[in-house]
């Protein structure tokens, strides 16, 4: 479960940005997670909730996940789809020369205090 190592990441970083910015209480994280990125979001939210428990400076903390849609590119057609629905062939012209151009990502949007909700 590579869930729970992501999870150390990001609380690793959120108490860098709250030490450098003089906060002892997170009451929130939003996180965008690409559609195809491959963590499963009701076991994030597990690992999530244990972690943070063992943490004074996120004990509580909500975890609000954003989800992106994986998204497309064909290099012969020039066009955007959806990459879900049709996978690597392009579903306007047939071409296999595609590429992703997002749906993969894992990024902290936000880091939200107490007195912020």
């Amino acid at each position: 479960m590579h869930e729970l190592g992501i999870v150390f990441h990001i609380i690793e970083s959120v108490e860098d940005v709250a030490a450098e910015n003089g906060l002892n209480k997170v009451s929130s994280v939003t996180l965008e997670l690409g559609e195809v990125s491959g963590i499963v979001p009701s076991y994030l939210e597990d690992c999530w909730n244990w972690a943070c428990s063992k943490k004074p400076l996120m004990d509580g903390c909500k975890l609000v996940v954003e989800e992106i849609p994986a998204v497309t590119f064909c290099e012969d057609c020039q066009q955007t789809y959806g990459t879900v629905e049709h996978g690597r062939t392009c579903p306007y012209c047939g071409s296999g020369h595609t590429y992703l151009v997002q749906g993969q990502e894992a990024v902290i949007k936000e880091i939200a205090t107490p007195d912020e909700g």
